[in-house]
């Protein structure tokens, strides 16, 4: 994993992500808005790391065979910018000028539809597992490059998921580690 993480802001893409599109996107209401970071957490099959059916199901090609949870949201049509493994390799979905379809019904600082707005990161994991080392060093880098490309989001403007869909959504949860991560940020080293 690289020490740092770059993003043209004109293509929004990160140059060191591996690239794996996603049709569940669109375009934002407005470009120059990009004022939000939210944080979440994904495992797919639920609590099983590393099986690549996170980058299928955000491609629209996950098998509903494959699983008897697949069957349940295998028709789903969710994405999210970024996804970062348990190991750091960081995978990019959707340009970041563009609207992927990661918080649902969603509110930050009495605006809704954050999706308008906002940038959406998972980790893999689950709300009561720690998140790797690698992990949190890859959103430190990938928060500063995000920051660098569109300076609206400082850290007063990064949340997590649970925080902007209360009762409805429960991650990065209780195992994320907010201090360390925000500590890191101001420092620009990973906890």
């Amino acid at each position: 994993m690289p020490a740092t993480f770059s993003i043209d802001p004109a293509s929004g893409v990160c140059r060191e992500a591996q690239w794996c599109p996603s049709p569940h996107c669109n375009a934002r209401p407005a470009a120059d808005d990009i004022s939000l970071l939210v944080i979440h957490n994904i495992s797919l099959p639920p609590r099983q790391f590393a099986t690549g059916c996170v980058q299928q199901f955000f491609a629209g090609k996950l098998e509903a065979e494959r699983h008897p949870y697949f069957a349940e949201i295998a028709a789903l049509r969710v994405s999210a910018h970024f996804f970062i493994e348990r190991n750091g390799r960081l995978t990019q979905f959707v340009s970041c000028n563009d609207r992927a379809w990661h918080a649902g019904q969603s509110c930050f600082a009495g605006r809704e539809a954050c999706n308008d707005y906002s940038i959406g990161i998972e980790l893999e994991g689950c709300d009561d597992v720690p998140y790797a080392p690698a992990q949190y060093a890859a959103l430190v880098a990938l928060t500063a490059a995000i920051q660098q490309a569109y300076p609206a989001i400082s850290n007063a403007r990064i949340t997590g998921h649970e925080h902007i869909a209360p009762g409805r959504k429960t991650d990065p949860g209780a195992a994320f580690d907010w201090q360390g991560y925000r500590s890191a940020l101001s420092q620009g080293e990973a906890p």
